[in-house]
């Protein structure tokens, strides 16, 4: 892995590959003024497709594809809260000024289309709130609760994340400690040499990466590729990709592709380090090659990938990205400020607080894809090697979903919010992930560093002087919203919703039902057999319901969100249905604050 220089443009040794010609990109950024502020040029078009939307006025609203029949526009909020029997929600849920209620970016519908609508479970709940049958799938999963959902008494997750490089631990003790994991990740070359392990040293693995690499072998000599296999309540998904097989052994109830979703970000975090024709050279000149080597210092970020994966990521779960719940007006000062402080090596910039994104500005139309944000995100905010840095940093990354040949270069500054004051974090300094905002700055010139860091000098100005950054600080200590402070009185426990138009998703806090690993990881196991079954290849339904011992869930997929709920148990099926209802109502109302619509775009 590239090392990061401190306050230096590039690396002094040169050993990190030129971008590959992009003259589309190059050229225009060569050609553009040497002052940026107010002439937004025009660009051509970028290697990333678009995933935070302009806007979804191309969406139609008006009609489902699941059944539901006409899907209305979210209904105002007075007229809601009537229909409701509810107050219009806590003060926490909905601050009381003139931009109370965020201005919708859905498309108007027409009025005939309006009249008599009052929820957009549309053929889902009748008249009286009852669950119309006939769509709905239902699957009681209580008699294999014991089998897929942890067990939160007897259940100790935190062991599966304890070392096994202990000394006092004999080998046969290490070898049961191994097989007592109950997720593993292996990275093995074609030529079955072994490249990377979550748990274990190599000796421990190398008799299991010879029984798999054999196996994959075996498969491969009669031209039939091996992608998955079962043992017992073990999962085996292999991901075979220039001449490197991935492998996740799971026994947490994750469906094949789920898995299959792990091991392509994995490979991306190889990637991102690499890029593809450095990976392709390496084998293509030497198939034994042992990639351990190059990929020195990267196992922090490995590793903390697939911790990520092993406790749960709703982030990974949806492929979506999590923004931090602000004010439609307050977010448009700070893209304003982002805008006018855009120098011309510029392609794309983030504000990030406890790892939910601020606010991005980017080019018209165009937006770093989820999976390099996942990266950017782990290598900022999970991996402590990075995030105990401090300072400036200006580290070469190539970010797969963009462009898998070359190189960006992100230049990286921390801001520390735990205390009253906000200041920047000085070189090695450590800080809690709850309390850093990051400023992150992507260029593909590796000589704009000095560019970059008058940039971000700017926009930290900027921020105090409008007071951007105390209304940062005030969101993130504030927490995320409690379910009943989205709907009083609701039965629902946690939920996710999923924008389909703008990948982003918004969950409200997991305590006090999830507070703790344990009971994480079980809402977690739910919450991803429920995205298994909706999605499966013959699910026709998309609302599922599922009921176990400790729960009651719903899951409902429409061309626009996926939302996904989770009750106590015994919670009546249609108690469960309207407390989603009114969750979708509250999305919409507040659109413009839980998701980042358009963003700041050049």
């Amino acid at each position: 892995m590239a090392t990061p220089s401190r306050r230096h443009p590039s690396s002094p040794d040169g050993t990190i590959p030129p971008l590959p010609p992009r003259p589309s990109e190059l050229s225009l950024l060569q050609a553009r003024p040497t002052t940026s502020h107010g002439r937004p040029p025009t660009r051509a078009e970028l290697v990333g497709e678009a995933t935070i939307a302009v806007s979804v006025t191309d969406a139609n609203w008006s009609t489902s594809q699941d059944g539901f029949g006409q899907l209305p526009a979210p209904p105002r909020l007075p007229a809601a809260s009537a229909a409701n029997g509810h107050k219009s929600g806590s003060s926490k849920a909905s601050e009381a000024d003139n931009d109370s209620v965020s201005a919708q970016s859905i498309v108007p519908f027409d009025r005939q289309q309006q009249q008599d609508h009052d929820s957009i479970f549309s053929g889902v709940i009748g008249s009286t709130g009852a669950l119309v049958s006939a769509p709905i799938s239902e699957v009681d999963i209580g008699n294999i609760h014991s089998a897929c959902l942890l067990d939160e008494e007897d259940m100790h997750f935190e062991a599966e994340f304890a070392s096994l490089e202990d000394d006092s631990l004999s080998d046969q003790e290490v070898h049961e400690a191994w097989k007592a994991k109950k997720k593993h990740f292996l990275i093995l070359s074609a030529a079955g040499k072994p490249i990377y392990s979550r748990h274990g040293s190599h000796l421990t693995i190398s008799n299991y990466i010879a029984i798999i690499q054999t196996i994959i072998s075996s498969y491969n000599a009669s031209s039939d590729q091996l992608k998955s296999f079962h043992a017992g309540k073990t999962k085996f998904v292999i991901l075979s990709q220039s001449n490197l097989f991935l492998v996740a052994i799971s026994s947490l109830q994750e469906s094949e592709s789920q898995l299959r979703m792990q091991l392509d970000a994995l490979y991306m975090q190889i990637l991102s380090t690499l890029t593809l024709p450095t990976l392709t050279h390496i084998f293509s000149v030497r198939p034994s090659s042992d990639l351990r080597r190059p990929l020195q210092g990267t196992e922090v970020l490995l590793s903390s990938l697939a911790d990520t994966f092993t406790r749960g990521s709703p982030s990974a779960l949806l492929s979506a990205l999590e923004c931090l719940k602000l004010r439609k007006s307050h977010r448009s000062v700070i893209n304003n400020t982002l805008v006018k402080s855009r120098v011309d090596e510029l392609l794309y910039g983030l504000i990030v607080a406890g790892a939910r994104l601020v606010s991005v500005i980017r080019p018209k139309k165009h937006s770093l894809h989820p999976s390099d944000l996942h990266l950017i995100f782990n290598m900022l905010f999970e991996a402590e090697g990075i995030k105990a840095g401090g300072g400036d940093s200006w580290i070469p990354i190539c970010l797969p979903g963009f462009n898998k040949s070359g190189y960006l270069f992100m230049y990286v500054s921390y801001l520390d919010m735990g205390s009253d004051t906000v200041r920047e974090v000085e070189i090695d300094e450590r800080i809690a992930k709850e309390d850093a905002v990051a400023i992150i700055l992507l260029s593909a010139d590796r000589e704009s560093f000095e560019s970059m860091q008058s940039m971000k000098n700017y926009i930290v100005h900027e921020m105090r002087r409008n007071r951007s950054i105390e209304i940062v600080q005030r969101a993130v200590q504030a927490g995320r919203l409690q379910p009943t402070d989205i709907v009083p009185g609701t039965v629902l426990r946690h939920f996710l919703f999923k924008s389909k138009p703008n990948v982003q998703f918004f969950m409200p806090s997991l305590s006090p039902h999830f507070d703790d690993l344990n009971r994480r990881r079980q809402l977690m196991t739910v919450y991803h057999l429920l995205h298994a079954s909706v999605h499966a290849k013959h699910a026709a339904v998309k609302v599922h319901h599922r009921v176990s011992p400790t729960s009651s869930a719903l899951a409902w997929v429409t061309p626009m969100f996926e939302l996904y709920c989770v009750a106590g148990p015994n919670t009546p099926r249609n108690a469960l249905a309207q407390s989603a209802n009114k969750v979708v109502q509250w999305i919409q109302r507040e659109e413009e604050r839980v998701f980042i619509i358009g963003g700041a775009v050049f």
